[in-house]
């Protein structure tokens, strides 16, 4: 059994559960049959006998009779069929299997898509928070894992705002391309609906389901469009492993600052009890490689052959549910950390003070500059901060050949004075 129906479960393997497909294979096939109706193609009596057959259908009958056919939807044609006594020789007329399929797949990834955003929403309201509330907090800001300058805590968390605002962004486009389906016949051209109205037939099946309409198709629909989907999905996975890295990365020891939540009772370590691991962090980090690797398999999914083959079909079985299951058990889990992280802004702000005073050495080269130029000046305070390791950056300018070209109160603003720019302006119009 797959892990995210187990370990990593959430209402999301619902939705791309063997019951759930078949359901919307079901109500693809009703709308089919309303369609026709209403055309006067088969009998109005055959929608109620077709909807009662669809409400009844089990799934155990139709892996029953798919063990005979070799053919799933085949398996619930003929399932329908035989509980919609003499009108069911009306269901999947005109159709294709992928008709029905894709058209069923555009449902269960807008069911899909729905919880995901509930939870990318969710989260935005977290990190917005913490931002807000951390937007004066003064923490060290690295570059290549060394410190460059200050910065804010909460300019961190506006960022990762950021991201997923742009993600939400991405979503509304992602879902206007995937959330369609057609009604098109065996390659895509309505030929088997010439006796039916043709187009007519599939602009009634998506009004009823509420789809969009796919622009062109052969049996299926294109692939790069669900490649887009688990794309999108793995930018997500990578924007919470972004996330999650940083949090692992500032609960180190020597560090300090960040920590995940930790229960009373929980454990790091089987031999270490003194261990708190970040070990949601890791294992966001871990899941979003699943996400990724997906989509490497989705990608190879777009060019089948002629107008269509099934190489898709089986990969498809494992890599829609796994990406959508695996991002949205991330989302949750990340809504959680973000909710109840600790930070020690005491630790944080100490941690600026590491360098003693190296974290300054950019503001003093700017107030040289204006006098010496800002190449000299860049190499005088460089060959200071090299030669003075351990020692205050602030004593060792001062008693320096260049530490009388500063006034005192400019020396005391440069090194006592908060270095971080406009981050607390920037946190509030990204946030408001």
């Amino acid at each position: 059994m797959s892990v995210i129906e187990t370990r990593y479960r959430t209402e999301m393997a619902d939705v791309f559960s063997e019951e759930n497909k078949i359901r919307k294979w079901a109500e693809v096939e009703l709308a089919l049959a309303k369609a026709h109706a209403k055309l006067g193609n088969i009998p109005k009596e055959a929608v109620p006998a077709i909807e009662k057959a669809v409400k009844n259908i089990s799934l155990e009958r139709v892996n029953e009779i798919e063990k005979e056919t070799h053919h799933d939807l085949m398996a619930l044609v003929k399932a329908i069929a035989e509980k919609s006594g003499r009108y069911g020789e009306y269901v999947h007329l005109g159709a294709t299997s992928y008709d029905i399929e894709d058209t069923a797949t555009a449902l269960i990834f807008r069911e899909a898509f729905d919880l995901i955003e509930k939870r990318m929403n969710a989260l935005g309201k977290e990190l917005k928070a913490k931002a807000l509330r951390y937007k004066n907090s003064i923490c060290v800001g690295r570059t290549h894992g060394q410190h460059a300058i200050p910065t804010t805590i909460g300019m961190k968390f506006a960022l990762y705002y950021a991201d997923n605002k742009r993600n939400l962004e991405r979503l509304r486009e992602v879902r206007r391309r995937v959330e369609v389906g057609k009604i098109r016949g065996a390659v895509g051209n309505y030929a088997s609906f010439e006796t039916f109205g043709f187009e007519k037939v599939e602009e009634l099946v998506l009004k009823e389901l509420k789809l969009g309409k796919a622009d062109v198709s052969n049996q299926i629909i294109q692939r790069d469009v669900h490649a887009s989907a688990l794309f999108f999905l793995a930018l997500v996975a990578s924007s919470l492993e972004k996330i999650a890295k940083e949090i692992r990365n500032l609960s180190r020891t020597e560090i300090g600052e960040w920590f995940e939540p930790f229960g009373k009772k929980q454990v790091g370590s089987s031999t270490m009890p003194q261990k708190r691991n970040p070990h949601k962090s890791e294992r966001i980090c871990s899941l979003a490689r699943v996400v990724r690797a997906n989509v490497q398999v989705a990608l190879e999914n777009i060019a089948l052959e002629h107008e269509r083959d099934l190489t898709n079909s089986a990969n498809e079985r494992i890599i829609w549910p796994t990406s959508f299951c695996t991002t949205d058990y991330m989302l949750k889990e990340m809504i959680g950390i973000i909710s109840g992280l600790e930070i020690d802004e005491k630790r944080a702000r100490e941690n600026v003070e590491l360098t003693k005073g190296g974290v300054y050495a950019e503001r003093l080269m700017l107030a040289l500059s204006k006098k010496l130029g800002r190449q000299r000046s860049h190499e005088i305070v460089r060959q200071l901060t090299l030669s003075g390791k351990g020692k205050d950056l602030r004593e060792i300018f001062e008693k320096s050949e260049y530490g009388k070209m500063l006034e005192k109160k400019e020396i005391e603003r440069i090194f006592n004075t908060p270095y971080i720019g406009k981050a607390a302006e920037i946190v509030e119009k990204v946030c408001t």
